[in-house]
């Protein structure tokens, strides 16, 4: 089960893994608010991961309505093989203030585990060559490590090469 944290636990995801009695670790880091490096990366540098084992989640409006991408920090999410991956015909990334409305969370700190509303979510298939990955807990300088199975499953994601 989880590591506990008194000041990592508490949010919307950290309960959602909870109740489903997920496996998962607990990984908080100082966020630096100066730090050039971007949320993921530096999550990635604090926690001592390789980046391509840190995933970041991304909100896009496909065809009017929002979709969240699971993407590695290291690498960009491909709009278009997104698109493709629910059928849609045109993405663009959604504007902040809609993601954050739309989850819950504040944009560094979005997870795709416990947002306000289910949304279609794909996962980067690179996530299926670890037997752990790190999303965010939902907060900056929080992410916690899961299966990748046990992500697709909570989200009621599908993998495909989203990616680039």
């Amino acid at each position: 089960m989880a590591k506990k944290n008194a000041q990592a636990g508490g949010t919307p995801a950290v309960v959602a893994l909870e109740r489903a009695g997920v496996a998962h670790t607990l990984h908080t880091y100082e966020h630096d608010p100066a730090s050039d490096l971007g949320y993921g990366l530096e999550a990635a540098a604090a926690m001592g991961v390789d980046p391509a084992q840190v995933f970041k989640t991304l909100m896009a409006d496909v065809d009017g309505r929002l979709v969240v991408g699971i993407v590695p920090v290291d690498r960009q999410l491909d709009l278009k093989a997104l698109a493709r991956a629910v059928g849609g015909k045109r993405a663009a990334m959604a504007q902040p203030a809609a993601a954050e409305r739309a989850t819950g969370y504040v944009v560094g700190g979005i997870s795709p585990l416990g947002q306000k509303q289910r949304h279609t979510t794909v996962v980067d298939d690179s996530a299926e060559a670890f037997d752990v990955v790190y999303v965010s807990g939902g907060r900056r300088g929080l992410d916690v490590g899961l299966a990748p199975a046990d992500l697709l499953t909570l989200t009621a994601g599908t993998a495909a090469p989203i990616a680039r």
